[in-house]
């Protein structure tokens, strides 16, 4: 790789991270170019060089998003290969995620995100059912060892994973933190992870 396209990606990145930063702080509503510009140091038409508006902002954010997710359940797949050990550390590396980008469920559940967008609507929709499945594959394969009830649908018992964090996650954030969304995970993860086991 040119030094000049990391540098390009690297900048784009610090772009991306400074529009969570400001849709964490003060909402959907506010993010703007010149927003951005001023968290990450730089005037507005340095910003334009690389994204053409605030849309492609947007949708480098969703594409961030969807990378990570992704990134993190390629390394649980990497740590162990035992099924309810992985979606443990999904579980927990969701919630690290989140903690250090609060602007996450804002961007996932703000109907402010695709108003008027049916093909961010749709890539928002990507986002979620790619991870979803791929939460669905470690259940089907605690299912064919014999570690997961084979009884119950791998999809509902991947939305109930979901389920473990999201809420939390917004509490948390709604609460300036005042939430513990780490502690309240790990409890919800014992009573998931005995609902589902076999035996």
């Amino acid at each position: 790789m040119g030094i000049e396209k990391l540098r390009t990606e690297i900048r784009r990145e610090q772009i991306v991270q400074a529009a969570l930063n400001l849709i964490a702080s003060h909402g959907m509503r506010k993010l703007s170019i010149a927003g951005v510009a001023r968290r990450v140091g730089l005037v507005p038409s340095a910003i334009y060089r690389h994204f053409k508006n605030k849309d492609e902002v947007l949708d480098a954010t969703l594409e961030f998003i969807r990378n990570r997710l992704l990134d993190n359940v390629k390394e649980v797949f990497e740590e162990t290969p035992d099924p309810l050990e992985r979606l443990r550390r999904l579980l927990m590396r969701h919630v690290r995620l989140i903690r250090e980008n609060q602007a996450i469920p804002l961007v996932i559940f703000s109907e402010e995100v695709y108003h008027g967008s049916p093909e961010r609507k749709a890539r928002v929709r990507g986002i979620m059912q790619g991870y979803l499945d791929r939460v669905g594959d470690i259940v089907r394969q605690g299912q064919r060892e014999g570690r997961i009830r084979s009884e119950i649908d791998p999809k509902t018992i991947s939305l109930m994973f979901i389920g473990l964090f999201q809420p939390a996650a917004i509490f948390w954030h709604i609460s300036d933190g005042g939430f513990d969304v780490t502690k309240h995970t790990e409890k919800a993860w014992k009573v998931f992870s005995k609902a589902i086991q076999r035996g």
